[in-house]
């Protein structure tokens, strides 16, 4: 696994980056930032405050909202140009299943629940960056999607990680003629440090426990290289797709997944 650093890729950039605590999307604003850009980090988690300040002699900023709501994604976005004076990048990794369980299994409040984690704050998150967008005279979306558009035990969330790349593909065409590129990316399973809030705050059952080793089986044999990625292979991709160096790509959702399409 490479561990190359590009230098000032994103300097004079102003990139929020969503779900910026923990996993991936802590990885993109910590590297974003360290490549010059100025970054603020959005999450619901408090602590987000003390995952920004820990990228030494960077420019970074904090922001904690609930990115379920329009209110949350717009108050991200005005906090964003407030601080820096605009925004030219926004990737949006606000997303993840609360439950693995067959399908009969989920309860109908259970459904909705995983359609706003994992559709909802990319929705209003793309809308509510358009204005300053517009005011840059363009820029760049990278939403994070996920492989699992096809795989077991997650169908609402399967359905939401579709409506992300609709969202794009979508999105791509109608902003192509404002200079604004949509883009994403589709990750596999990630290894990732403990959560410091779990995806499940009621906590798994037993018989949930066996449905989320059964995904994590199906995930490793569906990839051809038959294992987990790490952090840094997601994030890379996505930082790719946010710079410059990946200016004559739109719509597209690229999967990182060890060959698994999704």
């Amino acid at each position: 696994m490479s561990t190359a650093r590009f230098t000032n890729r994103f300097a004079g950039k102003v990139l929020v980056v969503t779900g910026a605590a923990q996993g991936i999307g802590r990885a993109v604003a910590q590297r974003a930032a360290e490549e010059g850009g100025k970054v603020v980090f959005v999450d619901r988690a408090s602590f987000v405050a003390e995952v920004a300040a820990d990228v030494k002699g960077a420019h970074t900023a904090a922001f904690s909202a609930d990115l379920e709501t329009h209110e949350g994604a717009a108050a991200a976005m005005r906090f964003a140009r407030d601080t820096f004076g605009g925004i030219d990048i926004l990737i949006n990794n606000v997303g993840g299943a609360i439950r693995m369980r067959p399908y009969p299994e989920f309860a109908p409040e259970q459904i909705d629940a995983e359609i706003r984690r994992s559709l909802m704050p990319t929705l209003y998150c793309c809308h509510a960056v358009l204005p300053y967008l517009f005011e840059r005279g363009g820029g760049t979306i990278v939403n994070v999607s996920s492989n699992a558009t096809r795989g077991i035990h997650r169908v609402p969330y399967s359905a939401a990680k579709g409506g992300v790349n609709a969202i794009t593909q979508s999105l791509a065409m109608e902003l192509a003629e404002r200079n604004i590129r949509v883009v994403a990316t589709a990750p596999g399973g990630t290894q990732a440090p403990p959560r410091r809030i779990p995806r499940n705050a009621d906590g798994d059952t037993a018989a949930e426990q066996g449905w989320m080793a059964d995904v994590v089986e199906q995930v490793k044999q569906s990839s051809f290289m038959k294992r987990y990625g790490a952090i840094d292979e997601q994030a890379a991709p996505i930082l790719f797709l946010a710079s410059d160096e990946a200016s004559y790509i739109t719509g597209s959702v690229l999967p990182v997944a060890g060959g698994d399409l999704g």
